[in-house]
Order: structure tokens, then sequence, then C-alpha cells
């Protein structure tokens, strides 16, 4: 299968989604990642960029795209938006698109899911993954990222510049993931778990 990963900014997707796309890849599915800024408010735009590539080949990404967009500087941009993920969508073909979730703190998140809908609309699997700044996030589907969370962990240690910049003194981006996953897990009955909520999910039977 095809799988593409979307997000406003570098890590964005590995605190998302890491674990879960890990396991596609390994059981060798292709997994693109596209991702709309290169998070320049929140360091140097040339080194997130090197650090994302980094992360994409410890989840095993077959490539990484850009949206060329300014980081919170996307709030009128929807069309454009919309127009960029179709272009890759027509690419890619993917079976399966993840996406953050639509109750966001930031701009950047909310803008993003909004295009993705209208882009998506035909896509069969759309899925919903959290980041810390997500609110009211109730996933009904679970993946099982026990056997994963180590590499997930690795891929975001790959982003150098962001691992302290969690908004909360004394807490690393590392803690943040490995709390959210053990949670998640106990929702699940596993030890850890990506939680998704998903706006369409085919189960073929």
């Amino acid at each position: 299968m095809n799988i593409l990963a979307i997000g406003a900014h570098p890590d964005d997707i590995e605190i998302g989604c890491g674990g879960t796309l890990i396991k596609y890849a390994e059981r060798g599915h292709n997994v693109f990642m596209l991702i709309l800024t290169k998070g320049e408010k929140g360091g140097n735009g040339e080194e997130r960029y090197r650090e994302q590539i980094e992360s994409s080949r410890i989840i095993g990404a077959r490539d990484v795209f850009w949206g060329g967009f300014y980081d919170t500087e996307i709030y009128d941009k929807g069309n454009q938006i919309i127009q960029r993920v179709e272009y890759y969508l027509k690419q890619i073909r993917p079976d399966f698109i993840f996406v953050n979730y639509y109750d966001d703190t930031h701009q950047d998140h909310r803008v993003l899911n909004e295009s993705v809908l209208s882009a998506t609309r035909y896509i069969k699997n759309v899925l919903f993954y959290e980041v810390p700044t997500t609110n009211n996030f109730k996933p009904q589907v679970f993946v099982d990222i026990s056997d994963t969370i180590e590499r997930k962990i690795r891929a975001l240690e790959a982003h150098r510049s962001q691992i302290k910049k969690t908004g909360i003194k004394g807490l690393s981006i590392k803690e943040v993931a490995l709390s959210s996953a053990n949670f998640r897990g106990i929702q699940a009955r596993v030890k850890f778990a990506e939680g998704f909520v998903p706006l369409r999910l085919f189960i073929n039977v």
C-alpha cells in the first residue's frame, strides 16, 4: 500500500503517527511524508529540514515532500494547500492518509486539517492523529507500537533543535511521546499505542 502522512511542521508526523508509519515501512508498504513548512518560527529552517530528512530515514519513508509554505503564515492559504495536497495525491495515490486532528490550539494545524478534508474527499481511509497542542481528542482506532516505540523515539530525537521545546520546563519531547504512547496503550490494553480518530476507515472483510 501507499501511505501518506501530512504535517504542518517537521516532527508533527513523528509525534502523531511515527510508530505506525514504522510498522507500515517494516512490512514493505510505501511511506511518504508531506510537510507544509520548515518550521521556521521554531528554529532555523534549513536545520529543521536536515533534521526531518534524518528522521524520515529512521522511519523508513520512501520520500519526503515539502509544501513550500511559511510557518504560522498559512491561515489564508487554504486553496493553495488543497491544490498542493491534491497534486501529491495524484502522484502517490495513497491508500491511507494520516493528518493532524482539527481541534488544535495551533493555527497551522487547524488550517491544514480543513484543507486536507477537502483534498482527500475521495480517499477511502483518512485518520487524524494527535500532537501536544491537540484538544478534545478521543481516539476510536489504536495501533500497537510496543515494538516500534524505540525507533519512534529515535526519529523524534533526530529533531535535535526541538527536543526541549515543549513549552513545559524540564519536559522533553521524548518524555511527552512516551507518556502519550503509554496512556493510549492503557486505553488499548497494550503497553504502547498510537490513537487515531477516523474520518473514514474501511475494513475489508
